[in-house]
């Protein structure tokens, strides 16, 4: 597991998170990310920013794109509550290789709260990225970790995890429960 040498991030909520999540509806989820040109200390303070703003919210992971800022950045870290294993920072991440089995499991999105729905993804994923000192890595995951790297590097193309519920009926009710509108949805087509 490659280690956070750069950022360090206490794991705990603050009042006033330093970033604004974006909810569904909002058109910045649904453009597409650029990539990050040069990994240098602007990006490691987003990414601080990003990570305090995750754990803020309860989250486990936040993309760049969540918080409007329009750049290939996820964060991600499964153990929130364990401050021994630090979090993940991938810069333009790309997914080089999906297992062949596929799992239907619940997801959530600080993007759209209180909403938990079952979504069928790969169990497992290689993603290769840079790390937030601009170094290439590369990462197999499985179990939770590689659905979360699937789902927040959805948000890196506009893609959200409600686009990907087979369920209508059952996304439409939970939707409007929540107070979303079924008309921000865009069924997503593999």
């Amino acid at each position: 597991m490659p280690m956070t040498a750069q950022v360090i991030v206490e794991k705990k909520k603050l009042d006033n998170p330093p970033l604004e999540i974006h909810y569904l509806g909002d058109r910045v989820l649904r453009q597409p990310a650029k990539r990050v040109a040069k990994v240098d200390q602007s990006i490691r303070q987003l990414a601080h920013q990003m990570l305090q703003t995750m754990y803020s919210a309860d989250g486990i992971g936040l993309a760049a794109p969540q918080v409007g800022v329009n750049k290939q950045i996820i964060v991600i870290d499964c153990e929130p509550d364990n401050p021994e294993n630090p979090p993940l920072i991938l810069i333009n991440p790309t997914i080089k290789r999906f297992g062949q089995s596929i799992c239907d499991a619940q997801e959530g999105c600080l993007s759209v709260p209180g909403v938990y729905l079952d979504v069928k993804r790969p169990v497992e994923v290689e993603v290769a990225y840079k790390d937030e000192n601009g170094r290439p890595q590369r990462l197999k995951a499985d179990g939770l970790l590689s659905r979360a790297i699937q789902h927040e590097m959805d948000h890196l193309t506009g893609v959200m995890f409600v686009d990907r519920v087979e369920n209508g009926l059952v996304l439409a009710e939970e939707l409007q429960k929540y107070g979303f509108s079924t008309q921000a949805v865009k069924p997503f087509k593999s």
